[in-house]
């Protein structure tokens, strides 16, 4: 847990974090956020790959980052148990392939 917690004091690790949620994307692309050298962003990968926060996939030449979200789950829950909070994971709900997705949530100011 030490390494994941490591790996998140980072502001950079963390909006890397962000960026990955959309869904995977490759070095180069992740890199393009930051104003700091090619060396340093693999580092920072490094870092969040050891703590098991990221799993990389060498495509060719590039190299894609997808977000491991299982890893930084048990972290947090594992810090919430620290505490002594009573925090579970959401369940997420099952719907068979043929059922239509659910409609829309509506904000207050839109209109059906």
């Amino acid at each position: 847990m030490n390494t994941v917690f490591k790996a998140l004091s980072d502001p950079t690790r963390r909006t890397v974090l962000q960026l990955l949620q959309a869904g995977p994307l490759g070095a180069g692309e992740l890199a393009a956020h930051f104003e700091v050298s090619k060396p340093t962003m693999s580092a920072h990968f490094a870092v969040l790959a050891e703590a098991g926060l990221i799993e990389a996939d060498k495509q060719g030449r590039a190299i894609v980052y997808r977000l491991k979200m299982s890893v930084l789950e048990e972290a947090l829950l594992g810090f919430a148990a620290v505490f002594g909070l009573q925090v579970q994971r959401a369940a997420v709900p099952v719907r068979s392939p043929a059922s239509p997705p659910p409609p829309p949530t509506l904000t207050p100011w839109e209109k059906p």
